[in-house]
């Protein structure tokens, strides 16, 4: 995954902020973290399908 180091940042920094009582940066990092995961999972899956036109119209 290329984003990878993305993900070690977050939860590092999530980790970092639970370790000295900043809740609040941590729940965020934790929110961070999900929408980070999901939306390279969104894209993984976008690259993976066939390349067709934004209109939806496909090539001939």
């Amino acid at each position: 995954m290329k984003h990878d180091w993305v993900i070690s940042v977050l939860q590092d920094l999530r980790t970092y902020a639970e370790a000295h009582g900043l809740h609040a940066v941590a729940l965020k990092a934790e929110e961070t973290l999900q929408v980070a995961l999901a939306e390279i999972e969104a894209d993984e899956q976008d690259s993976a399908s066939p390349n067709t036109p934004p209109s939806g119209r496909r090539d001939n």
